[in-house]
């Protein structure tokens, strides 16, 4: 069969939850099927302003064929956050709503109207993620020959009413994690959609061999020290783990713990000498890091699966996460492999508790390879996802 991802970004140099799932996810499905897999986006690297880096029209990332499209227009990041304020303040009309999702964007009519007028030439599409204008639009233009990893968490646009209509359209949903199904359900009334059960995900790998003293003698860091591995963002509630990093330290004088953050910046770092940030990082390195660390760090309250956390569990450190993520706090009391916190004197309690009960860590870390090999190596989440191709045609017929 020929199955054609659309992501809204695609690439080495693409830096992002949803879309590094999207490019393991087609690779992986290329390796253990017969399927042919291709991949169609846009020419964007940047998700804040959707800016074309990429100059091929037809491109080739891992082996796979990737048809790229222009954005039409790059996003006003203050007119966006001035009209989005506009729509979740409420009332606001469908043509309202479909306005923000162009201002959202990446707005890129091109790869829509091929996705119309390639319909025919692919037995399966499958879209990644719900909140984007290539999602929205290209899922009209598919229909039910369609499989939806919505990446969805409960965030204010996913309670937008033009979502309504959208989550009917696709031919089966392929979710992250139950917590991820159970909300969707709940929202859209999806449960007459076939579905995986919510045991999705992506499969994950790290290097045979990691070297903490590598990362620490090329970085500079001697100290003990948590790490943060993403964008660093508002939208992650770093602003929040700065501020809580911050209290702690000054309740515990003579620590000298640090916190390294690893990612992009989207947001300003604070000057401290005791929060580094390393700027986006190789993928060695990345994992490195996490071997030196004393835990792994994640206060965002928006995620539908959160690689990294899985990536460390895997390394045997123990994590640290936002208690008002249903997804990670899932994570955290299937495994017993973390601990998640609500407020800050749960997060100092929490830190506390890490950082000086050393067995109990490591038995926390035995715990995350068991949770992790059981339920996301690639064999696995590739017959899953198959299946739901297979289904998904033949339904079709």
């Amino acid at each position: 069969m020929k199955i054609l991802f659309v992501v809204q970004r695609y690439g080495n140099e693409v830096n992002g939850g949803a879309e590094v799932h999207a490019r393991q996810l087609a690779e992986h499905v290329a390796a253990y099927t017969e399927h042919e897999v291709e991949v169609a986006t846009t020419k964007a690297i940047d998700y804040v302003t959707w800016k074309n880096e990429y100059d091929k029209d037809i491109d080739e990332v891992g082996g796979l064929k990737v048809y790229r499209f222009p954005v039409e227009r790059e996003r006003d990041q203050k007119e966006f956050n001035k009209f989005s304020e506009k729509i979740a303040s409420g009332h606001s009309s469908i043509a309202m709503q479909e306005k923000w999702m162009r201002l959202q964007g990446p707005c890129c009519p091109a790869l829509i109207k091929w996705l119309e007028e390639n319909r025919d030439n692919y037995d399966c599409f499958v879209f990644l993620t719900y909140l984007y204008y290539t999602t929205y639009f290209g899922l009209r233009a598919v229909g039910k020959k369609s499989i939806l990893i919505p990446t969805a968490h409960d965030e204010w646009t996913i309670h937008l009413p033009l979502f309504q209509d959208m989550f009917k359209l696709p031919g089966a949903f392929f979710y992250n994690t139950t917590e991820e199904k159970e909300l969707v359900n709940r929202l859209f009334d999806t449960k007459e959609i076939p579905d995986n059960a919510g045991f999705g995900g992506v499969g994950v790998e790290v290097p045979e061999k990691t070297d903490g003293d590598d990362f620490r003698s090329k970085y500079g860091i001697d100290d003990d020290f948590i790490i943060y591995i993403g964008r660093i963002d508002e939208n992650k509630c770093c602003p929040e783990l700065f501020s809580y990093f911050r209290e702690y330290k000054n309740r515990h004088k003579d620590s000298k713990l640090k916190l390294a953050l690893a990612g992009k910046e989207i947001i300003k770092v604070p000057a401290a000498e005791d929060i580094v940030s390393l700027g986006f990082i190789p993928e060695q390195d990345k994992f490195d890091a996490i071997k030196a660390s004393k835990l792994l760090v994640l206060p965002s309250r928006f995620e539908s699966l959160s690689i990294v956390v899985l990536e460390a569990m895997k390394l045997k450190r123990p994590v640290l996460v936002n208690g008002g993520c249903n997804v990670l706090s899932g994570h955290c009391l299937k495994s017993n492999a973390g601990l998640f916190y609500r407020d800050y004197y749960e997060f100092e309690g929490c830190l506390d508790y890490l950082l000086s009960h050393d067995r109990e860590c490591a038995l926390m870390g035995e715990n995350g390879v068991s949770y992790v090999d059981s339920n996301y190596s690639w064999k696995v989440i590739v017959e899953r996802l198959n299946k739901m191709i297979e289904e998904t045609v033949s339904r079709l017929g």
